[in-house]
């Protein structure tokens, strides 16, 4: 097979970047930042189903998770459900295997010259330093890997019934409102999975809501202001491809 062909390119561009982005979200997730220190901004400590001094305490990872759901909406609408299904599947299927090598990176001996390094003037153990970063616990894998799945099946499901019911007017509504949905979904099972099943956490549900809430709010915040990208993508995407080329795409995604 060749990539000959502009919609076979756009493709390959569209896909690959969707599953770099989901793989690099699993890997910077581990790092936790302020969201209000980030912006230098006073934390806001708020209260929420009993549990007290909640802040936008956010994973990394949902620096690049916007993108992947931008990919996802276009994907969908030039390629249809099979295509975000099949990358989907591919990019849980990478971020398993990634971590499987990583386990296996963390199981090697390390050289003693590199254990011991100075990083910013300060001793640091590398290898512990290593496996604190990557080494993350079975649950928040299977918890992320799941919730992103079931996160992606429901963006693709919602985006085509909207799309049904409104045909090709309010892009935004069918793409940002699939987004909404299915960030709420990844939002609370990823959550769920990780510290409410998982017996070395136990969180109660009011946590689990809390801090749940408190990551949903910050995604929703975001996928709005992220609206203007996603047009801004389709117009280049249709530049691309052309408009009568563009037109049949989108017209075979409807339909499949």
């Amino acid at each position: 097979m060749t990539y000959k062909s502009k919609e076979s390119r756009l493709l390959l561009v569209l896909g690959t970047f969707l599953v770099a982005n989901a793989i690099l979200a699993e890997f910077i997730g581990v790092k936790i930042f302020t969201v209000e220190g980030s912006l230098g901004m006073e934390k806001f400590d708020i209260d929420m189903f009993g549990v007290p001094d909640l802040s936008f305490n956010m994973s990394a990872g949902v620096v690049t998770w916007p993108l992947i759901f931008i990919m996802t909406d276009i994907i969908n609408e030039y390629f249809g459900v099979k295509q975000v299904r099949f990358l989907s599947i591919l990019a849980a299927i990478l971020i398993s295997y990634a971590f499987l090598v990583v386990g296996f990176a963390m199981d090697l001996v390390p050289s003693d010259f590199w254990i011991n390094q100075k990083v910013d003037g300060v001793d640091v153990n590398m290898n512990a330093a290593f496996n604190g970063i990557f080494g993350q616990g079975m649950w928040i894998i299977a918890g992320s890997i799941i919730a992103f799945l079931i996160g992606q099946m429901a963006d693709v499901i919602l985006f085509h019934r909207i799309k049904k019911l409104t045909g090709e007017r309010f892009l935004w509504l069918r793409a940002t409102g699939s987004t909404l949905v299915s960030q709420m979904i990844d939002s609370f099972v990823v959550i769920f999975i990780a510290f409410y099943l998982n017996p070395q956490y136990n969180w109660s549900w009011q946590m689990v809501a809390a801090i749940g809430l408190v990551n949903y709010t910050y995604k929703f915040i975001v996928a709005i202001l992220m609206t203007p990208l996603l047009y801004g993508v389709h117009k280049l995407i249709d530049k691309f491809l052309g408009k009568d080329l563009s037109a049949k795409l989108i017209a075979e995604a409807a339909k499949a």
